[in-house]
């Protein structure tokens, strides 16, 4: 049986951040103060979308100062 991850607290909330910080410019803060229950699919691709940019490019620049 595999093995369940703790939940990283900390994690979670740079990545909530993250999230919100997307949102905000995007111009989708709003819909998403209130739930998100107002955001498309298609807005909240955009936000999943840029999240995941956001942390690549994050990611690669850890890796290139590393070498």
């Amino acid at each position: 049986m595999a093995k369940k991850k703790k939940k990283n607290a900390a994690g979670q909330k740079r990545q909530e951040n993250l999230k919100w910080e997307v949102a905000k410019d995007l111009n989708l803060a709003d819909d998403l103060r209130r739930g998100g229950d107002d955001l498309t699919v298609k807005e909240a691709g955009k936000i999943g979308g840029n999240v995941t940019r956001r942390l690549v490019e994050k990611g690669k620049k850890t890796l290139r100062e590393e070498e």
